[in-house]
């Protein structure tokens, strides 16, 4: 069974875990899950669309990431998720740690904070192996058209991580 750590308002952990998706979250108590945005040097990023069967936001674009496990670091946690749903190695890639942005979801039991990561890899797209239960393909996207997909509301977390595809 998969378990998350719970971490204070001060993203410290507590000592405590959660199970995975068991929303018992007090207010001042958080999951911790990251995100890693994967850029070429020739300024495309790679993103990729959620499968269908997804219970939130199918069909939608995103950059990979998920939760990370108890006892996990963040950044093992970032390197972790890039490889399972797009098969790339970025443990020795340019880039890293940005930023962290947290929610809070009074009375849904679901408060979490978001470490974002960037990472600069020269990849062939032949180097993908996407997740198929996650991943319903993928696009080598320039910054303006990952723009558009958030204008058109169909990019997650855009409106918390567009500084991590401007730099």
């Amino acid at each position: 069974m998969e378990r998350w750590d719970i971490y204070d308002s001060n993203k410290q952990r507590t000592g405590r875990t959660m199970k995975r998706n068991d929303w018992c979250l007090k207010d001042n108590e958080y999951h911790l899950t990251v995100l890693g945005v994967v850029a070429r040097p020739d300024g495309k990023f790679l993103i990729t669309k959620r499968v269908m069967t997804k219970a939130w936001a199918p069909g939608w674009w995103e950059v990979s990431g998920g939760a990370v496990m108890a006892g996990e670091e963040s950044k093992d946690a970032v390197i972790r998720e890039v490889k399972e749903e797009t098969g790339l190695d970025v443990s020795n890639s340019q880039g890293g740690y940005l930023f962290t942005y947290h929610r809070e979801n009074p009375g849904e039991g679901d408060n979490y904070f978001v470490d974002v990561y960037r990472f600069i890899v020269d990849f062939e797209e032949s180097d993908l192996d996407l997740q198929e239960k996650e991943t319903d393909g993928y696009m080598l996207a320039t910054l303006e058209e990952i723009k558009e997909f958030a204008r058109q509301g169909i990019f997650l977390h855009y409106d918390s991580i567009k500084q991590a595809f401007e730099l």
